[in-house]
Formats: structure tokens, sequence, C-alpha cells
């Protein structure tokens, strides 16, 4: 028999306390980062950085002469509600009003992509308990950070490569695709080292994607105010925001070079800082303690233990709503003077809101778009059992008498549930920034939420069916969110649109009046899905 002998923890210790050490393994990490997303990394790559060509062929197309692209320029600049969403337009040229378009949008994107990559192989590897078996080979202890933080440069690097081609492709290449591509992959990776920092202070992957995601929309709101306030990006409160210094690289613009550098700079400082917390922790433990609760009362049934679980999330989710419908109401009185009179910006508008006048169809575009983003919401509450199910804290709750179905629904009513209420809620902030036809505006927003159950039954399915396969439903909801977003502006042809059932409901408020049919066709659809899955899911095996 042959004697294997066991190191020490104390040998360990000394093992990895040099830095080559710390840093073990972090190949053989990064390789399997990159197998694990060898599929929704060139998913998101190739969307987000092919949207930009295919933006700037449609800004060609739309204002296809110098006089017409200065009067956009122009109606942008001076109009504080748009440029707060957009932010000001530097260059009238095809690059410099693709810019303008996507540069805050692009930006912010590229820093959701680099969240999921970095708590992925950081947080939840520890969450799950993976991360400790693999510390318990020859893996040093930076080094599964500094792996993820490796996936995500490559994620970046794949990004500016795209977006440079694609501009190019569009007759729009040089210098200012090369600042645009850096600026957005940069401050994509500023948000990776955000996220490799809330993965040190939470024992959640959930709540550190909720913090990361937090910051980043207040870098947005601080953009946003800022550029109300001036039209040149020069306000301090565009300057504090990580996405107000990818605008203010002016892109086409006599690109300003050194605010790349300032990205750079705090890429570093978030990075060091991350790897300082990363080495003052033991694995699976967070800075910031879960606080244990009563084991008695409101959580003494699947639904409350579900509400628990899922009220933060909820919460803030219902304000960001809020706040989001305010905010596009008041942007609707400037529709107009966004698209003036050119006619293919008015038909992109109709295609998106219906055929029944620009201030209707601006607002049914609005609606379209807070059930989009709803729909990531029951995506992500939907899958919540599978969560508590992969960490195994799911069989002590199935052990103690509660049937499988039972404690799916807890969570299921918190999804299909909280996305009505989002609905409501941010139809209600439509309506107030608006200050006009409270009810067909409410209405509007609720018509919405057929086609987000629908994508919450799908989302059931694959995890009562296909649990191993269960986060494809964020590759479906992605795919609706592209269409929608991108769909009317490069006039992708109707048979693609119809992919996303939000394509098939009525245009509110306007359009053609209220359908029923639809409607109730895709409710059916909701519930038949999320019945299926249900049964599957009591027919399979807990995972292990």
């Amino acid at each position: 028999m042959t004697a294997v002998t066991m190191a020490s923890p104390a040998d360990a210790r000394r093992r990895t306390r040099s830095g080559s050490g710390r840093l073990a393994g972090t190949g053989t990490l990064l390789r399997l980062a990159l197998r694990r997303d060898r599929i929704i990394m060139p998913i998101w790559v190739l969307v987000l950085g092919g949207s930009f060509s295919s933006v700037g062929k449609s800004l060609a197309s739309l204002y296809d002469t110098a006089g017409r692209r200065a009067e956009l320029a122009a109606s942008m600049n001076g109009n504080s509600s748009l440029r707060a969403m957009y932010g000001p337009v530097f260059d009238d040229s095809v690059g410099g009003l693709v810019s303008w378009r996507m540069v805050a949008f692009g930006a912010a994107l590229a820093a959701v992509m680099n969240l999921i990559v970095v708590v992925r192989h950081t947080r939840e590897e520890e969450e799950t308990g993976r991360q400790e078996m693999l510390s318990s080979a020859m893996v040093g202890r930076l080094a599964p950070l500094t792996a993820a933080l490796l996936a995500a440069v490559v994620a970046d690097v794949a990004l500016a490569l795209v977006i440079v081609a694609g501009m190019a492709g569009s007759g729009a290449g040089g210098a200012g695709a090369v600042a645009l591509a850096l600026a957005v992959a940069g401050v994509g990776l500023l948000f990776a080292c955000t996220a490799a920092i809330a993965a040190q202070f939470t024992e959640s992957a959930r709540l550190a994607k909720g913090l990361t995601a937090a910051v980043i929309g207040a870098a947005f709101v601080l953009k946003a105010a800022g550029d109300s306030t001036t039209d040149d990006g020069s306000s301090v409160l565009t300057w504090l925001s990580p996405i107000g210094w990818a605008e203010n690289v002016r892109a086409y613009a006599d690109e300003r070079w050194w605010v790349l550098l300032v990205v750079a700079a705090a890429i570093a400082v978030q990075a060091a800082v991350a790897y300082a917390l990363t080495g003052r922790r033991d694995v699976g433990m967070s800075f910031l303690a879960t606080r244990p609760g009563p084991a008695e009362g409101r959580i003494s049934t699947a639904f409350g233990l579900a509400l628990r679980l899922q009220r933060g999330a909820l919460i803030g989710w219902t304000l960001s709503f809020a706040a989001v419908g305010f905010v596009f109401g008041g942007l609707t009185g400037g529709a107009a003077d966004l698209v003036g009179d050119n006619e293919k910006t008015r038909e992109i508008f109709e295609r998106m809101g219906g055929q029944a006048g620009l201030t209707d169809a601006f607002l049914a575009t609005m609606v379209s778009m807070l059930g989009m983003v709803a729909a990531l919401y029951i995506v992500a509450s939907a899958l919540r059992p599978h969560g508590e199910e992969t960490t195994g804290r799911a069989e002590p709750v199935l052990a103690a008498g509660v049937g499988r179905i039972g404690w799916a629904a807890g969570h299921l009513v918190i999804a299909f549930g909280g996305a009505a209420l989002l609905m409501l809620v941010g139809g209600l902030g439509l309506a107030a920034g608006y200050g006009h036809d409270l009810p067909a505006v409410l209405g509007a927003a609720l018509v919405q939420l057929p086609a987000i159950w629908l994508l919450g039954g799908v989302t059931v399915l694959l995890y009562g069916a296909l649990p191993r396969a269960a986060a494809a439903a964020w590759g479906v909801a992605g795919v609706c969110l592209a269409l929608g977003w991108l769909g009317p502006a490069i006039d992708v042809p109707q048979a693609v649109m119809n992919v996303s059932p939000f394509t098939h409901l009525p245009r509110l408020p306007g359009g053609t009046g209220m359908e029923w049919g639809p409607v109730f066709a895709l409710t059916a659809v909701a519930v038949v899905l999320t019945g299926a899955g249900l049964g599957a899911l009591r027919r399979r095996d807990v995972l292990n």
C-alpha cells in the first residue's frame, strides 16, 4: 500500500506565502472559466459589439446629409431631458452620432457583462462550495480572483476588437473607433474590479451582483444628472461617474486620450483593494456577515421564506422602476424635439410604439422598454429556487415536510407577483413624469405582463425539466431585449421580431386600441409553461 502524506495547514500557508505560490493554478482556473463561459461570453460580445455597427448604419441612413446630422446635434444639445438619457453630441459625423447614441448604454451593458463574469467565478464558486474543493489542491490564495479578472479582460478585449471592426465596416473607423472601443471596454473592466470588491463583502453571489448593479445604476444617474445641466459634459456630476468618463473620451471629436488614463488608474486602485481584501478573509466568508433571522412567525411557511429571501431584491427593483418611470415620463415632452422633421426617425418610434401619433408612440416605446427590463427581474426571481437547490439550502427545507410544488410556488408568487408590482409602479412613475393620462399609461404598462409572465414560464420550464441548463433563460430574455431595443432601429424582418412575445402585444397607449386575443393567448401559454415546469420539478431528483 502506498502511503499518502498530507501537508499540514501551516505547510500550506508557508507554500502560498510567496507571490508565485499565491497565484499558483491561475492558468488552469482561467481555462476553466473560459470553458464555462464559452457560450454566454461570445453572445454578449457579439451582440453588444455588433450593435455599434448596426446603429452606425441606421444613423447613416436616417441622417444622410451633413445638414440633417447638424440639426440632430443641435436638437439634442438643446434638450436637457434627452441629454440626460443619451448625453451631449460632441461631433455630428456618423461616428460622432454613434458615440453619442451608444457610449453610455454600451459602457453600462459592458459593466453588466463584467459583473456577471467576475461574480460567477469568485463569490458564486465560494457560495456553492466548489472553491473550497479547488483550494484543497495546489491553488494559490489569489488565483481565483486573478483568473476571474483575466476572464473579464479577455471579454473586454474581444468586445473592443468587435467594436473597432464593426465601426470600420460601417465606414466610421480610425482613431475615433479605437477611442470608443477603449472607453467602453475600459469602463467594463473598471466595474469588473468593482464586482471583485463587492464579492468580498457579501456571502451571496446574488447580493454581490446586486451591489455592483446598484453602483452601475448610480453611475448612470450621476452622468444623467450632470448632462442635464450642461451640454459639453463638463459637469462635476458627470465627472464623478465612470460612465461619464467614457462619454468624455469624446470619440470622433478630438479624442481626449488622457481620460483613458483616469480609467486605467481607477482600475488599478480598485484591483489593489480587491486583492488586499481577498487576502484578509477565509474562503466562503465575507466582511459583512449575513444577519441571522427568526425561524418562526412569517417565515414558518414556504411563501414566508421566499419573501424573506427575495424582499431586498424586490424592494430595490421597485424603487428603480419608480425612478426610471418618472424619468421616462419627463422625457416624453421632448420626443418631438428629438425627431423634428425626420420621417425615418418617426418611423422607428412608430414601429416600436404603434401608429397613433409621436407622443403615444414614444410612451408605448418606453412602456415596452420597462416591460423588457421587468423580464430580467422575473428570470432572476424564478431562478432563485435553482440557486437554493444547487447550494444545498433547499434540501433541508424539503426534508422538513414541505412539498416541492409548495416550496417552488412560494418563490414563483414573488416572481410573477413582483413583476406585476414593478409594472404597476413603473406605469405610475411614467404617468407622474408625463403629467397626463394616468389610466391610459397605467393600462399600457400592465398590458406588458402576459409577455413578461411567458418568459417567466420559460424559466420555470427550463428549471424544472433541464435544471443544468436553467441559465439559458437569461439568453432567451436577452434575445427579446435585443430585438426590442435594436430591432426597430435596424429594421429587422417581422418574422424575426415575432420571436419576442412583446411583439404580439397591443401598442398602447394609442395604436389600434386594446386587443384581448394576444393578451389571453400569451397568458395561457405562460400558465401552460409554468405548469409543465412544476410538473417536471415534481418528478425529477434534487440536484446535488
